[in-house]
């Protein structure tokens, strides 16, 4: 029961990153683009956790913390570039 959910888990998190990539790269606008680039990073986090609880350890908690700060402070800085520019 448990490798089915692991199963649908990886299915629709595939799904969000696809969704994230068709925004990333035909966004309107540079705002759609970051949102979907900080969307297309809680995928990565998503997946990595999914992974870390079917192999059952904590070696890539690690990996989760790094890259969802990067996604934090990415997403603050693009954020004020975007306010900045105007668009």
């Amino acid at each position: 029961m448990i490798d089915l959910a692991v199963a649908v888990s990886f299915v629709l998190i595939s799904v969000a990153g696809m969704g994230f990539i068709w925004r990333l790269f035909r966004g309107p606008s540079v705002a759609d683009r970051v949102i979907a680039l900080d969307g297309l990073l809680m995928v990565v986090t998503c997946g990595i956790l999914v992974a870390t609880a079917r192999e059952d350890s904590v070696t890539s908690l690690d990996t989760v913390l790094v890259v969802s700060l990067v996604a934090f402070v990415g997403t603050g800085v693009m954020a004020r570039y975007v306010e900045r520019r105007g668009g």
